[in-house]
């Protein structure tokens, strides 16, 4: 469970989230992505902008599930496209969503990262039990996606109580990509395409195989108000266009 400062740290972020997305404009059309799309649908908003130079796209990051609980809360929102399928599942069973719309668009893999300077050889999980391995960071289970994927790794090795004490839970998959980054951390979990965009301070220790993918899915909330325009921008995803500038950032096809 949650400490009570953790909690507090995760209402907070939704708190201010929640605030910052209710100035965004009737017209406008309010993406609301996961933390490790933040690069590809950068780009991808500003090309769909060029084809639909009427439509302004504002990009909302944070923990899939920090983002359900901002729509489910009344944050305006048009699209919802989640690091997970649980998220998306508690977003069907909310009502969030309009589940028809629900389409997968992406898949992604789960790396254990280390900062580029690190000295400690980590060839296989077990590393991890290292004494010289002090901090690891990973998302909080309970709200984001990368963090269930890492816990369910390491459960399958019978590591996740000797991980969770040394253990710095993370709101989202980038600031874990920051905790190592900076040095703070001796080992993360992260995207591949997270530890894709900081190359020059972080490198991969691991690939981690999962018995579940990661499978991204992509949905049109159901108190949208721009219905016709969210759907170009879901299908804008899901064409050829959309798929290479995904592909460009190291996602997989779904």
């Amino acid at each position: 469970m949650l400490s009570k400062f953790k909690r507090a740290l995760v209402v907070m972020a939704g708190g201010l989230l929640l605030t910052s997305m209710t100035a965004a404009h009737a017209d406008d059309l309010v993406v609301s992505a996961a933390s490790s799309l933040t690069n590809a649908f950068k780009e991808i908003a500003t090309d769909f902008e060029a084809k639909h130079p009427k439509t302004k796209v504002v990009l909302n990051f944070a923990a899939s599930d920090v983002l359900l609980q901002q729509i489910v809360k009344g944050a305006p929102a048009d699209v919802f496209a989640s690091a997970d399928q649980e998220a998306m599942d508690k977003a069907v069973t909310e009502k969030a969503i309009q589940e028809n719309s629900r389409k997968n668009f992406a898949n992604n893999q789960l790396v254990l990262i280390v900062p580029t300077d690190s000295q400690q050889s980590i060839k296989t999980l077990q590393d991890l039990n290292q004494p010289a391995i002090k901090r690891i960071a990973y998302g909080n289970p309970a709200s984001v996606p990368v963090g269930r994927y890492a816990k369910a790794a390491l459960e399958n090795a019978k590591l996740w109580d000797a991980v969770t004490a040394k253990g710095i839970p993370a709101q989202n998959v980038r600031q874990c990509l920051d905790y190592v980054a900076r040095g703070e951390v001796d080992a993360g979990f992260v995207f591949s395409t997270d530890a894709a965009i900081m190359k020059d301070k972080v490198k991969v220790a691991l690939q981690i195989p999962l018995t579940t993918p990661i499978s991204y899915p992509i949905a049109i909330t159901k108190d949208t108000k721009q219905a016709e325009t969210a759907k170009q921008f879901v299908d804008y995803v899901l064409s050829s266009t959309g798929q290479a500038t995904l592909a460009k950032y190291g996602f997989l096809a779904p």
